[in-house]
């Protein structure tokens, strides 16, 4: 089988598995994560066929829609890739980055490292900020019934690893606990390069928002 018939199939087992997934962790999201990872690897040493499977199958059961069990993620990538008659240490290599691609409250030790992963990894936080990070995130709070924001609670930095996965806090607070802070956990020079500019714009919004809640003008917007 070619790397482009493995991938054929790969994309259509995902679209299968996520045809009933939440708005910000469905098939397109995946797909911008695999074109992410695609453009990255382009200016890196690394093995694209693991980069391209592991963004195609990195959100293959996420946790959060699994109460909590980050193993089922890597178990149900392993399974299909066994299908495929894959090399072991292909396998091994995806689910892997399938493992230690998350945030969690940036309190992912990392056990495992690998060029790929960092290539996916990044392309899987670029889609967590910009434009497309801020219809993301206020879907998932809608999702999880979260409100919009609430000025007396204030963002929590300090959360581990369990706290940050059981947060129920206002959408905004997760541009502080999350979003914002992705630009500088960035691995390669790509990434970090369009992180740069997504994180800028989402400052832009966020200025905006308290100008708008607040009742008061944005003097940016105006000339």
């Amino acid at each position: 089988m070619t790397q482009q018939q493995v991938i054929e199939k790969t994309i259509q087992f995902v679209k299968t598995q996520l045809q009933n997934a939440e708005g910000g962790h469905d098939w397109f999201h995946i797909e911008r994560v695999w074109k992410n990872a695609k453009l990255i690897a382009q200016g890196e040493d690394c093995t694209t066929a693991v980069v391209e499977l592991g963004a195609l199958l990195h959100d293959i059961a996420d946790s959060k829609f699994h109460d909590g069990d980050e193993t089922v993620g890597p178990q149900v990538a392993r399974e299909f890739l066994e299908t495929l008659e894959l090399p072991e240490d292909i396998i091994a290599h995806v689910e892997n980055i399938i493992k230690y691609i998350s945030y969690k409250g940036g309190q992912q030790s990392k056990e495992f490292t690998s060029k790929e992963l960092d290539i996916v990894q990044d392309a899987d936080r670029l889609d967590a900020i910009g434009a497309i990070g801020i219809a993301r995130t206020f879907n998932y709070g809608g999702f999880k019934n979260r409100s919009i924001y609430d000025p007396s609670i204030a963002p929590d930095l300090r959360m581990t690893k369990e706290e940050y996965k059981k947060s129920t806090a206002p959408t905004i607070n997760h541009f502080y606990e999350k979003l914002l802070l992705l630009k500088d956990l960035m691995n390669t020079e790509t990434g970090k390069r369009v992180a740069q500019q997504r994180h800028d714009y989402m400052l832009g919004f966020l200025d905006q928002f308290y100008a708008e809640w607040n009742g008061v003008r944005n003097d940016y917007f105006y000339f």
